[in-house]
């Protein structure tokens, strides 16, 4: 079975409107798609209105699916857009930094510290939403800077820059936090 055949009996039965079916794959998918838009727009109730009109097009939209990609990464790239398209209805901000502006944090700091999953994700929701999102989309979905370029309409250095700059704030966050 290849990749991009994972749940095709799901996905056929969709299509055909069977609402068990429907409820299946909103199970295998919600909470995976649930914590990319609580990374990317940081509110719950945002994240879950997010989540909610995601699938509303997953389902309106499953006849053109082509299984040239898994329906995971198809889903994923669904709930991504609308994260996107919501925070720049938002208008997502790319701040910039005084090159000359020294951080208080050196890589030990962080690096001796007890770090758990949640004050990591404490650290992340602190970012500015520019930096947020390519953190979120580089580091934790897999996008490379060209894809993030061209999803986000910056440059590729802009998308590096943002990269940069946000961890750095996150380790800042941690060693001060």
């Amino acid at each position: 079975m290849e990749y991009s055949d994972t749940h095709r009996e799901i996905v056929e039965s969709c299509k055909r409107g069977n609402r068990s079916a429907q409820f299946e794959l909103y199970r295998l998918y919600a909470k995976g798609m649930y914590s990319i838009c609580l990374r990317m727009v940081k509110y719950e109730l945002d994240a879950e209105d997010l989540l909610q009109n995601s699938f509303v097009d997953v389902f309106s939209k499953l006849d053109s699916f082509q299984y040239k990609s898994s329906i995971g990464a198809w889903i994923k790239r669904i709930v991504i857009n609308n994260c996107i398209n919501f925070l720049k209805k938002r208008t997502l901000h790319f701040e910039t930094l005084n090159d000359n502006e020294k951080l208080k944090v050196t890589e030990s700091a962080v690096e001796n510290s007890q770090l758990s999953v949640e004050k990591i994700n404490q650290a992340i929701f602190k970012l500015p939403a520019g930096y947020r999102v390519v953190f979120s989309l580089y580091l934790l979905e897999g996008y490379d800077h060209k894809e993030i370029s061209d999803i986000l309409g910056i440059t590729e250095a802009t998308s590096k820059s943002q990269l940069s700059r946000a961890k750095r704030k996150v380790k800042e966050i941690l060693a001060t936090g």
